[in-house]
């Protein structure tokens, strides 16, 4: 039974249409992790930056090929949670779904947050009210349908992918001496102190900044539910992530690295402004502050969505209030979009009053819990899988590559990325307090269990132990349709 079987109310709408998903699959990687976060690698890993985001995307990679296993076989709102579930019970469905909230929650906040300071740009004003009126902005434009979020996200992601081809564009002409004035150069990539000019060690450690500007393309799989084709979307977006992590992060840092010497790179500021000085483009920063904005606004708009969407199917699990799995006249989730809302206001709010400690520990404490998601994903479709056995696994549509050996590559390289947090300085603290937060949800699940009524959304009987309300065929595993042509794609 999917997720979306559950919920007696009026149904979520299946209204978004392939390009909608198209866009939110690409709006997912580019955002101002790209824009403006590359430039703390470009700063202490010089050129050789590049290979932290090619390691990066490799995970990512992984990890979208096997979420999109599981998503095609079985696709459902708000689906790490039940896949979570399926393959190791209720705890882990409860931990994953209400980690996956928390991260998106305080995103939402602070990007909210950062499009206010971003805005002071052009208007004189403090950045809370602005902050909280974009917060404000986005939370409406969800009201309305899911199908008005995806043309918002559309438009959104296409004007930072025409920005970003532009910039490849130019760039690459700058750098083959089709530029005026230009002759071909690439010296930057070894003048400054070589390629790797503080060694391959702060590289490796690298992946750990670099992890966390290309997390969102796993949205492309939640909205894919409610599409008219969610098995042909969510393969399309898993099998384009490849292109995408190639071709708008690869090539921007690596053009971005020829370009610019990367000791003129500044932390904080972003290298595309940098490189549009250096071509001598007017009006750089205006242009890279406008885009950065739309990436921003992209962002909260997703993280919005997808919040509220995780909660509407904790909610029919009986993991979070009944009340906020009830859908609107539009399909929306009402209930649990203003709840991420909420916490939001609260973030701009914080940052109000206590920027350097309060506002700081909850994006902290958020850090690194995407990573544990991501860690789920993986062990979760290793179990699922493996439950099929050879002759269902042969009938899947969708398939994970050399199924295990590149599955347990992606555990193994997510686990290398959360360990090495410890020995980033700049990431202890995230990796400590995010642990905290999944010590405080394992709490919250054991009083949940104590305490709580049982789940009644799957035809379990209230009062009943939560832990014996599993919820999936263990010898199915996966929902392989009878009519399913055997593919590899």
């Amino acid at each position: 039974m999917s997720d979306l079987d559950m919920n007696p109310s009026p149904a979520l709408q299946k209204s978004l249409k392939q390009r909608h998903l198209t866009m939110i699959a690409i709006g997912g990687v580019i955002g101002a992790g790209l824009f403006v976060g590359s430039s703390a690698l470009l700063n202490s890993s010089g050129p050789a930056a590049i290979f932290s985001y090619a390691i990066t995307g490799l995970v990512v990679i992984l990890v979208m090929r096997m979420l999109g296993e599981m998503a095609v076989a079985d696709p459902s709102t708000g689906s790490f949670a039940g896949y979570a579930r399926k393959a190791f019970g209720n705890r882990a469905g409860f931990t994953t779904g209400w980690l996956y909230w928390f991260f998106w929650v305080v995103v939402a906040g602070a990007e909210a947050v950062i499009g206010g300071k971003l805005l002071q740009r052009w208007i004189d004003l403090p950045s809370w009210p602005m902050a909280a009126a974009l917060l404000l902005a986005m939370v409406a434009t969800n009201l309305r349908s899911v199908r008005n979020f995806g043309e918002f996200e559309y438009w959104f992601a296409g004007i930072k992918v025409a920005a970003i081809i532009a910039f490849l564009a130019i760039g690459a002409c700058f750098v083959v001496g089709l530029w005026p004035g230009r002759s071909a150069d690439v010296s930057n990539l070894t003048d400054h102190g070589g390629f790797a000019p503080n060694g391959w060690t702060v590289v490796l450690s690298g992946v750990v900044v670099a992890v966390f500007s290309m997390v969102g393309p796993e949205i492309a799989t939640i909205a894919a539910a409610e599409s008219e084709e969610p098995e042909k979307s969510v393969a399309k977006a898993a099998n384009s992530v490849i292109g995408r992590v190639g071709v708008f992060y690869l090539g921007s840092v690596l053009l971005l690295a020829i370009i610019v010497p990367w000791t003129s790179i500044k932390v904080g500021q972003s290298p595309f402004v940098d490189a549009l000085n250096v071509m001598g483009i007017p009006g750089g920063p205006d242009i890279m502050n406008a885009v950065v904005l739309v990436a921003v606004l992209s962002c909260l708009n997703s993280s919005l969505y997808t919040a509220s969407r995780m909660m509407f199917v904790l909610a029919n699990q009986g993991d979070a209030p009944r009340s906020v799995a009830r859908v609107d006249k539009n399909g929306v989730p009402r209930g649990a979009l203003l709840a991420a809302l909420c916490v939001g206001l609260g973030c701009v709010a914080l940052d109000y009053f206590s920027p350097t400690t309060a506002f700081a520990f909850i994006v902290n404490a958020s850090g690194a819990t995407i990573l544990m998601v991501y860690l789920m994903i993986a062990l979760s479709q290793i179990k699922l899988r493996s439950m099929l056995g050879r002759e269902k696994a042969r009938e899947l549509r969708f398939k994970m590559w050399l199924f295990p050996y590149l599955s347990i590559l992606g555990v193994v390289g997510i686990l290398a990325v959360l360990i090495s947090m410890f020995f980033v300085e700049s990431t202890r603290s995230q990796i400590s307090l995010s642990l905290g937060a999944l010590a405080v949800t394992l709490i919250a699940y054991q009083a949940r269990r104590k305490f709580g009524p049982g789940r009644t959304s799957t035809g379990s009987v209230e009062g009943r132990n939560i832990d014996e309300a599993r919820d999936f065929d263990t010898e199915a595993s996966y929902a392989v349709p009878a009519d399913a042509a055997p593919s590899d794609r």
